[in-house]
């Protein structure tokens, strides 16, 4: 049956809010399993939680599918400075709510032992439809990420953005890997979380490169006009234009434990953003490079993460995946100073030699051999990391 006939298309507006949008505002979402705290399993606590928390987090508080889910989502902001603030008082606050419950907060990519089987979806219009369309799919979709709005004026360059984002999603993903553990066993993928959501949603993973605003909203209309889609936000793509916000969102990060680190990942994609849309102002051809190819490169991220090598896309040669992100924050350097980036950049360095979330998890899990170590260090440090970020920014700014 035909879509979008007789009321607003999805597309009204759009192209228009993409006009009015400043350049490089920050937007943030990140995602909290609930857990019990006495087993560390998940549980269903959503609907309380949601309904009982201050009026000031409820606002901020969003459904994520699962009733063990909760996402915590900030403002736009006019910088990462103040957008990263929200975020930890807002994990603060959440898991201070959570705790006065009986319910603990952890964050990694996918729970280390908790069956799917377990979870419910949660009771709204938007997920009924998810699951009825997906059964199987939405039931195992037990994962945990970190989405960047980054703001982008101009609907043609905000496509041209988006398109070029497609070729370092695999950087991105490799940095923030934390997912190595699912149902108690090591998978043998440093981001499980990849392989559940990402490899198994329809309108998922890299999307088709799009030359101009036109190009990618004829394939939108195409999606509504054959009933593929009622809501824009049925294009789950790792790397989208967000029609509600006039932002660039960058999708394909597993959730962070650590403070520092979720904030640097954010830092590396504003960085990105900006620096492309850097090139496309100053008439630099932005990269177009095959889906395939991409998807290779993020196959050996999702696969090895930092132990492994991603393909230069321009030189056809495989180079270390560290060197390849240690590239991309060469590349952008003209933007960090200007963005206010080089303080949330700089634990990333540590990152490539100490290690990331998924290489730090296999070797507790190694070492212990016990899943439920993993979720209680992420719990411990999802709090813990909060406070160290405020506490080291009211000392940077005193």
């Amino acid at each position: 049956m035909a879509g979008g006939r007789g009321r607003e298309s999805l597309l009204d507006g759009v192209a228009d809010r993409f006009e009015r949008a400043t350049d490089f505002t920050v937007g943030l979402e990140e995602e909290y399993q609930l857990l019990d705290p006495a087993t560390l399993a998940l549980t269903n606590r959503f609907e309380e939680l949601q309904q009982t928390a201050p009026e000031e987090l409820a606002a901020n508080l969003a459904g994520e599918l699962i009733a063990s889910e909760v996402e915590f989502k900030t403002g736009a902001h006019p910088g990462l400075a103040s957008a990263g603030a929200e975020l930890a008082e807002g994990r603060l606050a959440l898991a201070a709510h959570a705790d006065g419950l009986g319910v603990g907060v952890g964050i990694t990519g996918v729970h280390p032992f908790s069956p799917w089987q377990e979870q419910r979806i949660i009771d709204t219009p938007h997920y009924a439809r998810v699951e009825g369309e997906l059964g199987y799919i939405a039931w195992t979709n037990n994962t945990w990420s970190i989405h960047f709005h980054v703001g982008v004026q101009g609907a043609d360059r905000a496509v041209a953005v988006s398109t070029a984002m497609r070729s370092i999603l695999p950087e991105l993903l490799a940095l923030s890997a934390n997912s190595p553990v699912f149902l108690g066993r090591e998978t043998r993928l440093h981001s499980t979380r990849t392989q559940i959501f990402t490899k198994s949603f329809p309108r998922c993973a890299i999307p088709d490169p799009y030359r101009d605003w036109d190009e990618y909203a004829n394939f939108v209309r195409l999606l509504e006009n054959t009933g593929s889609i009622v809501e824009g936000t049925q294009i789950w793509w790792s790397v989208r234009p967000h029609h509600a916000f006039g932002t660039v969102e960058v999708r394909i990060c597993d959730g962070q434990s650590e403070m520092g680190e979720a904030l640097a990942l954010a830092a590396l994609a504003l960085a990105c953003v900006a620096a492309f849309c850097r090139d496309h102002d100053d008439g630099v051809p932005l990269p177009v490079h095959p889906t395939g190819l991409i998807g290779e490169n993020l196959w050996r991220a999702q696969r090895y993460g930092l132990d492994g090598g991603l393909i230069d896309l321009a030189r056809r040669e495989v180079r270390s995946t560290p060197d390849a992100v240690r590239a991309l924050l060469g590349w952008s350097r003209s933007v960090h100073e200007p963005l206010g980036l080089e303080d949330f950049l700089a634990p990333i360095e540590r990152t490539l030699v100490d290690g990331n979330g998924a290489q730090r998890q296999l070797a507790e899990f190694r070492e212990s051999g016990d899943p439920r170590a993993l979720v209680s260090r992420a719990s411990e440090r999802v709090t813990a990391s909060a406070h160290e970020h405020l506490t080291t920014t009211i000392k940077d700014h005193t």
